[in-house]
């Protein structure tokens, strides 16, 4: 059967396949072991292979593989199950395509034609290029991925194969699951069982590789260990799904973006393989094409083009959306050609009353105040006039681009080819760089698909006030300041009017530095409404991720000229073993598009070549210019050197036939110096074509990929890497604050992992310092709390780890940070082995909140994307840490109700324990003589109320009935399950379940109310327990404890104390975390 081309980069893999029949363009291969060697040995040993390395993929016997010429790529077209069989797929190529093939003069105009004939057939079959997925057998697959993995049901698995997993030398066969949120291995062969479950938010590389032993795999990095897996067949279709899948992790998880409610990956519970091959689909057509977001590929066909300048028919293929109709040639670089539907002629009347009554509603909408024309227009008028041989070659630039009109068409249905990118080279006239910009960028389809919607925007903005206006008047007067359009109101409100509407556009962008640069330009050859939507094409589909506060775009598009350099530039990378110098110094060419390092007139014809050909033309650039400075930067012995050397070189570049006044030209630092040679711009760019001209756009966005996954983890480690470096040591050693924060970090995910558009996700914000970075709230922190609390409370566990989140949440935020989390967990439970800390901690969860407390943490936990100075922030953190201790005089008295939900903790903590029985009778004794101390007290007050200082409070009378026992919200969840408590060895007179039975161990107390030694009053506890009560009852008269009274007595018990000062396995108690975290999210 024809099957849909894929790339085989061994032509005999393995020494596996032997040749039948081959052409020119195709070859017949049978496999070896079958046929007319099947038997013997060989056999034996193909057949062993197929079916313990990939048991799933049913090698076919025969295939058809075709050869691109003059290159050792081959791609598989077809397989057979008989010689038969193979054999007519043989003749009908052999009848129908070979002869064909002759007429073309590229081999990639070979392959493509092949390709675009294979798929055709598979089409007409009504075939796809994969094996239809059996239902019942996913079904299967689906049961065995939730009983080997035990992840929880809502996990969707989206497509699983056969593969091997490499452990050194040795494959491990086995199956590898691909889940929405995991990628997951299982082998079990000879009692050795492998299972490898990772989140894909972890995966910090993924590629294809190559090596002696494996002729090709996919090599997976997760937390710094590598992991391969191999298979013989549909390794580029496992890793697609694998780089999808990932991709879809970055972009919900770290760039937080949202989905509507048609989108195919809306719903992370329901996504499959078809919905990511939708999606990525959606995502390059509207990338090669410059479409607006809103787009979708409806259909794709492949068709002829009649080209009417070169009088030929053009192979390529027709993308149709909702509102375009788009064509580009076999080569994607030929031609391409974008016809919005609305002015297709055959629809000429319904279309043309449409568009006439959008363009009526928008100029009645217009804003006054908006600026119609370019800066440039404004500034420095065009002179026909003019005789200038700058103008005169202005004049021919603008004469050739005239023909080129004429012959290829203008506006947005005109031929893109070669020609025109040869045209932008040599660099755009100024009176149609606007034009050209807003056609090249995709920015005229965005204007033109949302009327008037500019002018809403400043409507809306007007007046506003926010962090993002305030920085844009503060960088308005540094945007070109040498320009006069920005000495003056004109260009200073223009610039205003734009940067404020895409900051209210785009809030989670709002405004960075390097905007106001980038715009000015803009501003200087397009309208305003012009200006502010190439902004947005900029910002949001040319250069994605880079004008945020951690600017990943850009580190992303970095760590891609580094892999350019080795590739291209190897004799520079064997100079320099550290190649991150170019990383940092070329930072503000990809911010800037070289704006910032070039003279305006040069950057000008940079900014053509980008919005021709996107991103890949400042990569070809700053190669160029690192080619052409080879020789000085390997003299350099360090990099104060080297940057020397490029800054040398941008001061002599300039432009030499550029029309712009001598007023408005950079004057560079070395415009005197005639000893260093100028460089022209046009021949620096027409060289960065020339020699890196074949670097692939497709190429590029692979790379971008990739590397993606690679930032965004190295700054995640840097996070981590600063948080482990930090004093909170006093309490873990490195490696378990590592492991925490990994907790921490993953719970944070976790609880995203199976929700729409998760609020927890608004609780990572990378603007602040990297402890307060991630929070959980208090659903998230409980689940992880009770995962890590060394003792087993069994039904109290819920009402604990709230009290514990209250308490730890010491700025009342709702929230919980890295900071707040290992401070509780470090300072009060896991590292403490003192007997009254820990103790301190249980007393602390059971007393009331109190309102309006201020914290000294609240001075010292910046909120907000305000800048703070990490190092002072950090030293202050330290210092608080160090000098916080408390006074345990300073702690309020506990009631009588929240001292018998202590006293229930501790019987929860205690259950279980070897020595249960012994620390339950502890603690009634405590408890009753505590009680007893309360009676004696009061007799005394009683019996002599005259010795009692003025300032004492005197008990009233009370009735001789118990009043109501007062309990709180807290209190009483802490009470909570009190009939599913473990029962105690001890008789019912030792213990303290219920508020009845706190009482003396053989004495009936009287009903008669008495003092304690404080002058607190005490009532007698009979009082049935499900007395209804509140915050309100509570009454002078009742009696409470302060925590010195309760660390006298239990200090009085060893058992106790040997139970709190016993040192606790923190080791395990992660281990045992890191096991359960996702069990527990079920």
């Amino acid at each position: 059967m024809w099957l849909k081309p894929e790339e085989v980069l061994l032509k005999n893999a393995l020494k596996l396949w032997v040749t039948e029949k081959s052409n020119d363009y195709f070859v017949l291969q049978r496999r070896r072991g079958y046929g007319e060697d099947s038997g013997g040995l060989t056999g034996l040993l193909v057949g062993t292979l197929d079916t313990v390395l990939d048991s799933t993929a049913k090698v076919a016997p025969f295939r058809i593989i075709h050869q691109t010429p003059d290159s050792q790529v081959y791609w598989n077209i077809a397989c057979g199950a008989s010689l038969e069989e193979i054999s007519q797929h043989w003749d009908w190529l052999q009848q129908n395509i070979t002869r064909t093939l002759s007429v073309f003069d590229s081999g990639e105009d070979i392959t493509s034609f092949v390709q675009g004939k294979i798929r055709g057939l598979i089409a007409e079959e009504g075939t796809s290029a994969s094996d239809e997925e059996d239902p019942e057998r996913f079904r299967e697959a689906v049961l065995r991925f939730e009983r080997l993995f035990g992840l929880p049901q809502r996990e969707k698995l989206v497509t699983y194969f056969s593969c091997s997993y490499w452990r050194g030398r040795v494959p491990n066969q086995g199956w590898i699951y691909l889940s929405t949120n995991f990628l997951c291995f299982y082998s079990y062969m000879l009692g050795n069982e492998v299972k490898l479950v990772y989140p894909w938010d972890e995966v910090s590389r993924l590629e294809r590789t190559s090596s002696v032993l494996l002729a090709e795999s996919i090599r997976v990095c997760v937390r710094g260990e590598d992991h391969f897996f191999s298979m013989l067949l549909r390794l580029q279709q496992t890793y697609v799904i694998m780089q999808q899948l990932a991709d879809y992790a970055i972009v919900r998880f770290f760039d937080k973006e949202t989905f509507n409610a048609e989108h195919p990956l809306a719903n992370p519970l329901h996504i499959t393989q078809r919905a990511l091959e939708i999606h990525a689909r959606n995502q390059s057509f509207r990338a090669f094409f410059r479409l607006p977001q809103e787009e979708n590929l409806c259909e794709v066909y492949e068709s002829f083009l009649w080209v009417p300048f070169c009088h030929v028919n053009t192979l390529g293929k027709i993308c149709v959306s909702e509102n375009y109709l788009c064509f580009a040639s076999q080569d994607g670089s030929q031609c391409h050609l974008i016809i919005p539907l609305w002015e297709v002629r055959i629809l000429q009347i319904f279309l043309q009353t449409a568009k006439k009554s959008v363009i009526e509603t928008a100029l009645e909408k217009k804003n006054q105040a908006v600026s119609t024309e370019a800066l440039m227009n404004v500034f420095h008028p065009h002179d026909a006039e003019n005789l200038d041989p700058k103008m005169l070659k202005e004049r021919m630039k603008e004469q050739s681009w005239q023909i080129h009109f004429a012959e290829y068409g203008r506006g947005t249905g005109m031929f893109c080819t070669k020609k025109t990118r040869d045209l932008i080279v040599r660099g755009v006239p100024e009176t149609l760089r606007g034009e050209l910009w807003m056609l090249f960028s995709g920015a005229v389809h965005d204007m033109a698909s949302h009327p008037g919607y500019y002018g809403r925007l400043l409507e809306e903005c007007m007046g506003s006030s926010s962090l993002a206006c305030d920085e844009i008047e503060r960088d308005l007067h540094r945007s070109l300041p040498e320009h006069p359009a920005f000495q003056s109101d004109t260009g200073i409100s223009a610039l205003r009017r734009v940067l404020t509407a895409y900051a209210h556009r785009n809030p989670k962008i709002g405004y960075c530095q390097a905007m106001n640069i980038l715009t000015s330009v803009l501003l200087l050859y397009a309208k305003e409404e012009e200006a502010f939507w190439l902004l947005v094409a900029v910002c949001e589909r040319m250069l994605p991720d880079y004008f945020n506060r951690r600017i990943i775009g850009a580190l992303v598009d970095q760590a891609v000229f580094e892999e350019l350099i080795r590739e291209h530039l190897t004799q520079l990378t064997e100079h320099m073993t550290d190649l991150s110098f170019f990383s940092s110094v070329s930072l503000s060419w990809f911010l800037t598009l070289f704006i910032s390092v070039l003279p305006i007139e040069s950057a000008v014809n940079v900014v053509d070549c980008f919005f021709y050909d996107g991103i890949k033309a400042i990569l070809q650039l700053g190669l160029a210019v690192l080619d052409y400075n080879m020789d000085n930067l390997l003299c350099c012995h360090d990099d104060a050197e080297a940057v020397t050397v490029l800054n040398r070189f941008f001061d002599s570049v300039t432009n030499k036939d550029s029309p712009l006044p001598v007023t408005v030209q950079h004057a560079s630092a070395t415009a005197n110096d005639k000893s260093i040679q100028k460089v022209d711009i046009s021949n620096l760019i027409k060289e960065a074509y020339e020699k890196y001209g074949d670097i692939r756009t497709e190429e590029v966005e692979n790379m971008r990929k990739r590397n993606k996954l690679y930032v965004i983890q190295t700054l995640e480690d840097t996070t981590k890497q600063n948080v482990v470096s930090t004093k909170a040591v006093l309490y873990f050693n490195a490696a378990q604050l590592d492991e925490l924060y990994m907790l921490f970090k993953r719970q944070h995910f976790v609880s995203c992992y199976w929700s729409v558009c998760s609020p927890a996700l608004q609780n990572h914000d990378p603007s602040l310092p990297y402890l307060d970075q991630y929070q959980l709230d208090q659903s998230q922190f409980s689940s992880l709390f009770n995962l890590l609390q060394p003792w087993t409370t069994h039904t109290h566990a819920r009402s604990l780890a709230r009290s514990a989140f209250r308490l730890l949440d010491e700025n009342g935020d709702g929230l919980v940070n890295f900071k707040e989390f290992i401070c509780g967990l470090g300072k009060r439970t896991l590292t403490q082995e003192s007997f009254t800390e820990k103790l301190k901690f249980l007393f602390k969860l059971h007393l009331q909140p109190v309102q309006g407390a201020v914290y000294k943490s609240d001075v010292f936990c910046p909120s907000g994307r305000a800048k703070v100075d990490l190092q002072e922030y950090l030293k202050q953190w330290q210092e608080d840490l160090q000098r916080r201790e408390e006074n345990i005089k300073d702690l309020p008295r506990i009631n009588q109700v929240q001292f018998i939900g202590l006293t229930k903790t501790l019987y929860g903590v205690f259950h279980g324990d070897e020595e249960e029985e012994s620390l339950y009778r502890a603690v009634a004794r405590v408890t009753s003589l505590l009680l007893r101390m309360e009676e004696v007290g009061r007799k005394l007050q009683e019996s002599s109320p005259q010795k009692m200082p003025q300032n004492t409070p005197t008990s009233t009378a009370q009735p001789e009935t118990s009043p109501t026992l007062p309990t709180s919200p807290e209190t009483e969840t802490l009470a909570e399950g009190e009939g599913d408590q473990p029962d105690s060895p001890v008789s019912q007179q030792e213990t303290a379940p219920s508020h009845s039975d706190i009482t003396p161990t053989s004495t009936s107390r009287p009903s008669t109310p008495t003092s304690s030694p404080t002058g607190t009053s005490s009532p007698v506890l009979d009082t049935p327990t499900d007395t209804p009560s509140s915050p309100s009852t509570l009454r002078d008269g009742d009696w409470s404890f302060s925590f010195e009274q309760i660390l006298a007595s239990l200090l009085n018990e060893p058992s106790v104390v040997r139970f709190f000062e016993r040192a606790i396995d923190t080791d395990s108690l992660i281990a045992h975390a890191r096991k359960n975290q996702l069990k527990d999210a079920h």
